[in-house]
C-alpha cells in the first residue's frame, strides 16, 4: 500500500495562516518523523475567504527536503476578490410604487379563486419590499430584491405574469436599467459598471434580511420568491414565532453553502419544486447533508411528501406547493388574525381596498415608501397555524360512510388498497400534527379521497 512521505498534521490544532494570518492553518508533516514542514506548506481551511494551500509534493519540496526552514519560498497569495458591489438604495426605491398596475398584486386581491385580504398584501408588499416595474417591455411586472442580513440589495428580480399568475417572462433590473441607457445611448451610471463585475448576483437567499427580525421562526426553504410568497400568505406571517418564516434561494441549482451560512443555528426545512425521476429533490438532498455538516448547530430536512404524493403529470410539469395552495381557501389554513396597530404612522395612505369593498376594482396598495419599507405597526396574532375545521369535517364525513373494501386509485400515481386502514392512519397522522406544514399531504389525501367518495 503506497503511503506518503508528507501529510496533514491530524487532530484540531490549527496554526496562524502565511497568508490571511488567521489561526485556521494546517501544517504538513513528515511522517516519519513526525516533524513539522516548513511552515509555509500547510492549507488554510478559510476556503472561501483566503484559500491558501502549497503543497509539497507540487512545489519541489517532496524531491529536495534538505532546504533548511529559514529558505525562503514565495508564498501563494489568494486572489483578492473585488469588493461586491450592491444595487444603490435610491434605484431600490423607485421600484416601490404603483401597485394599482402590479398584475401579480391585483390578481392576488382580484384574480383568483379565494382572493387575499387587502392588508394582507400590504404586509406582503412590506415584508419582502416588492415593487413594480412602470414602464418599458416589462411594464407591470413584479421585483422581487434579494436583500441580504445586512439590509444590502444584491439582486432584484424581475419576473412578469400572466391573469393566472404564472411567469410570462424574467429579467433582472440591472439588466433592464443597462439596456435603456445603451438603447438610448446614454452613458451607463458607475454604480452599474461596477455592480455588473460582480462574479454571482444573487448571493444571498430571497427574504434573507427578514432572520434577524424573527431569529426563532424555523424557516421553509422554497426555489422561487413567489412560492415563499404564497407560503406566506396561506401560513401565516412570522410575527408569531410559531410560523415558519419562508424563504427563497432562486432557482434549484443556487442552493449552496454561502447562501445557507445565515441559516446557521436554524432548523430547516426544505421544499423543492417536483421533478421528473426526482432529480430536484436528490440534487437538494444530496447539497443539504454536505451543507449541514458545514453549519453547527442548524437542522436541514428536504420534505418528500409531494415528491410521494404528486401524480407524474405533475412532476413532469415541475409543480411547486404554490401550485396546490393557490386552488385551496387560505382561510382554511390559518385562524382569523387580531391586528392591533400599535404604532400608528402619521399621515398613512388610504389602504388597499378588498375585491369585496364597494370601492373600484382596481386595488391600489399604498404607495408610501415610508410605510411600507420602516414597517413600524406591529400584528398581535391571536392563534398558531391549525386544522381543526378541516379534521373535524373530515372525521365527521369518514364516520357517516362506508368506505368501500376494494381498491381505490387516487390519482394517477396512488392506489388506496385498504380504504379503512389509509383514512384511520392518516386522520391520526394530521391529528398529532396538527398545522405541521410538513404533513400536510396527509390532509390533502384525505380531502382528495373525500371528494372521490362523494361522487
Amino acid at each position: 500500500m503506497h503511503q506518503y512521505k508528507y501529510i496533514f498534521e491530524k487532530g484540531s490544532k490549527k496554526h496562524q495562516c502565511p497568508a490571511c494570518h488567521k489561526k485556521r492553518f494546517v501544517r504538513y508533516i513528515d511522517v516519519q518523523t513526525q516533524e513539522y514542514l516548513p511552515e509555509i506548506y500547510g492549507k488554510c481551511d478559510r476556503e472561501m475567504n483566503c484559500s491558501y494551500h502549497l503543497n509539497p509534493y507540487k512545489n519541489g519540496y517532496a524531491k529536495d527536503n534538505t532546504i533548511k526552514n529559514d529558505f525562503v519560498y514565495q508564498t501563494i497569495k489568494p486572489t483578492v476578490k473585488p469588493k461586491r458591489v450592491c444595487i444603490p438604495k435610491d434605484v431600490f426605491y423607485k421600484t416601490r410604487k404603483e401597485y394599482e398596475i402590479n398584475t401579480f398584486i391585483q390578481n392576488l386581491l382580484n384574480n383568483i379563486a379565494f382572493p387575499f385580504e387587502s392588508e394582507d398584501i400590504e404586509k406582503i408588499i412590506a415584508q419582502y419590499h416588492l415593487g413594480t416595474i412602470t414602464k418599458g417591455y416589462r411594464k407591470d411586472a413584479t421585483t422581487f430584491p434579494f436583500i441580504d442580513i445586512d439590509n444590502n440589495v444584491r439582486a432584484i428580480q424581475v419576473k412578469k405574469f400572466d391573469k393566472h399568475n404564472h411567469t410570462i417572462g424574467t429579467d433582472f433590473l440591472h439588466s433592464i436599467i443597462e439596456k435603456h441607457y445603451k438603447r438610448n445611448k446614454q452613458q451607463i451610471p458607475n454604480w452599474l459598471k461596477a455592480y455588473s463585475k460582480n462574479e454571482t448576483k444573487v448571493s444571498c437567499l430571497f427574504g434573507e434580511h427578514l432572520l434577524s427580525k424573527h431569529p426563532l421562526n424555523p424557516v421553509a426553504l422554497v426555489e422561487a420568491p413567489k412560492t415563499a410568497m404564497y407560503g406566506t400568505l396561506y401560513f401565516g406571517f412570522p410575527n408569531n414565532p410559531k410560523n415558519l418564516l419562508w424563504l427563497a434561494v432562486y432557482n434549484l441549482s443556487s442552493l449552496n453553502i454561502n447562501k445557507c451560512k445565515s441559516l446557521k443555528g436554524r432548523n430547516v426545512y426544505l421544499f423543492p419544486d417536483l421533478s421528473k425521476e426526482g432529480k430536484a429533490f436528490n440534487l437538494w438532498s444530496n447539497k443539504v447533508q454536505k451543507i449541514q455538516e458545514q453549519l453547527e448547530n442548524s437542522f436541514f430536512k428536504v420534505s418528500d411528501l409531494l415528491e410521494e404524493l404528486a401524480p407524474n403529470q405533475d412532476k413532469e410539469q415541475g409543480k411547486d406547493i404554490a401550485d396546490y395552495l393557490i386552488k385551496l381557501n387560505w382561510q382554511d389554513f390559518r385562524e382569523k388574525e387580531t391586528k392591533n396597530i400599535t404604532k400608528v404612522i402619521p399621515n398613512k395612505p388610504n389602504s388597499i381596498s378588498s375585491k369585496h369593498s364597494n370601492n373600484a376594482s382596481t386595488q391600489t396598495p399604498s404607495n408610501s415608501n415610508k410605510y411600507l419599507l420602516d414597517e413600524t405597526f406591529v400584528f398581535q396574532e391571536k392563534q398558531t397555524v391549525n386544522w381543526n375545521k378541516q379534521i373535524e369535517e373530515l372525521e365527521l364525513f369518514f364516520k357517516n360512510i362506508q368506505l368501500p373494501k376494494k381498491e381505490i386509485k387516487l390519482n394517477q400515481c396512488t392506489k388506496i388498497s385498504n380504504p379503512n386502514k389509509f383514512t384511520t392512519s392518516h386522520l391520526a397522522t394530521i391529528k398529532a400534527n396538527n398545522g405541521n406544514l410538513i404533513y400536510f399531504p396527509y390532509l390533502v389525501r384525505l380531502q382528495e379521497l373525500k371528494v372521490i367518495l362523494k361522487v
